[in-house]
């Protein structure tokens, strides 16, 4: 949307924004009950009250689709609205993050972000947050009345899904709505979850695409991609190098490192095209964003925001796909609750093994579970470590047990516990012979 601006006055935009009509169509929608409204609709006065001086709904992610999802709110109704982002503003952002300029390069999305939404909509206070969400404890997120995530991270859903569930089963009263978008190219959903009511974010792992993995003997010995150099240089010279030092993905100063061991090992063997950009995108998974699509998701993601803290509607039962790479189509389904799942199902997980099975075949065949999607699991039992594959004076002692016979070193009886960084919570596993 462009505004003109004749005279040095302000523009239309800046005034219809300033006029308290600016609420009149959603008025029309708080005011009286419809054919569809829900069965907890009050209206009037009292549900525009709570909407506009007493919710407050936290957006987590400030980029493509959290941009799109910040300015839907605030033209909402929202009035009290909380904003948590940890990236800086990149060049790179500026063709479809359209709360930011060139003058913000280098700042903080969430600061700057809330800083546009309050200048351009008078009377919204949006609240920032720069810094990672697991670093705010449960008590933060229960001041919320909505959580709206709007993230390009698969672990960090994972970790607030897992949090929030943890948080309503520990009290009822803390239950606190997570409305999910997500992005990828001309595809994307919009969920609505219930923590232990509804299927949670960990129900539907097992929908997500797998990374693309490269075999390490490709990577280490016969690289033939610049993939395989960024491969090389996060999964083996990293570690290496850095010891027992994490590799943290959104640091630009450890994707910078990654670059130039990246790039060194392609001029050893030849190999052109790798980039700044390409070391990020593979380190991070990274898949390009369409501003259309952000717009669709995030007006997805609102709506049901509005439905849930007004009752005007019945909200999303409870998952929406959208795909637009041929035509525009969406499909809504209710995605039900996994019994085993880690976060919120009440059965625990049952693994089916052979007798001759190794503990290297076992950890393999879980990482190839797609309901589980981990990478480096650290398992034990009550008796101590099985295999940690870090740090590394416990990566030397458990080694060999990798090529030990998993019932020689369970018995009949002994359950494993598996850690992982994808996963947010502790994983019990119960092995059934076969």
């Amino acid at each position: 949307m462009t505004t003109a601006v004749s005279n040095g006055g302000p523009s239309k935009l800046t005034s219809y924004l300033a006029d308290e009509t600016r609420f009149a169509h959603i008025d029309k929608v708080l005011d009286r009950r419809g054919p569809w409204t829900d069965e907890r609709f009050i209206g009037g006065q009292e549900t525009k009250d709570f909407l506009r001086t007493q919710s407050k709904i936290l957006v987590i992610g400030a980029g493509g689709l959290g941009c799109e999802i910040l300015q839907n709110l605030a033209l909402s109704g929202f009035n009290d609205i909380h904003v948590i982002d940890m990236d800086t503003i990149d060049i790179s952002n500026l063709n479809r993050q359209f709360l930011f300029r060139e003058a913000d390069v280098g700042k903080s999305k969430a600061l700057c972000a809330a800083e546009f939404v309050m200048k351009r909509v008078p009377g919204v206070k949006v609240t920032p947050y720069h810094g990672k969400i697991q670093d705010h404890p449960q008590s933060f997120y229960a001041q919320f009345n909505i959580v709206v995530a709007g993230l390009d991270s698969i672990s960090a859903r994972r970790w607030i899904n897992a949090t929030l569930v943890q948080m309503a089963q520990d009290d009822e009263e803390n239950l606190k709505p997570l409305i999910d978008g997500g992005t990828e190219g001309f595809k994307g959903q919009a969920r609505v979850i219930l923590p232990t009511v509804t299927s949670c974010y960990e129900c539907s792992i097992d929908m997500l695409t797998p990374p693309t993995a490269f075999p390490i003997c490709t990577i280490a010995n016969t690289p033939r991609l610049p993939e395989h150099c960024i491969e090389w240089a996060s999964v083996l010279e990293w570690p290496k190098v850095f010891k027992d030092k994490k590799l943290d993905t959104d640091d630009p100063d450890h994707i910078e490192w990654l670059y130039r061991q990246a790039s060194a090992r392609a001029a050893q063997f030849k190999i052109e095209g790798v980039t700044w950009a390409l070391t990020q995108g593979v380190v991070k998974n990274i898949i390009p964003a369409i501003a259309s699509t952000n717009a669709i998701i995030a007006a997805s993601c609102c709506n049901e925001a509005l439905k849930i803290a007004t009752a005007c509607a019945p909200f999303l039962n409870n998952y929406m796909m959208y795909v637009g790479n041929d035509s525009v189509y969406t499909y809504t389904f209710e995605h039900e609750k996994r019994p085993e799942c880690p976060v919120c199902g009440g059965e625990s997980l049952t693994a089916d093994v052979g007798r001759d099975w190794t503990l290297e075949k076992f950890i393999d065949s879980l990482i190839a579970r797609q309901d589980l999607q981990i990478t480096r699991p650290s398992l034990s039992t009550s008796r101590g470590a099985l295999y940690w594959p870090s740090p590394p004076d416990v990566h030397e002692a458990t080694k060999p047990n990798l090529e030990k016979l998993l019932l020689d070193l369970l018995g009949e009886e002994d359950g494993i516990t598996v850690l992982d960084p994808a996963l947010p919570v502790s994983l019990s596993i119960t092995v059934n012979y076969v």
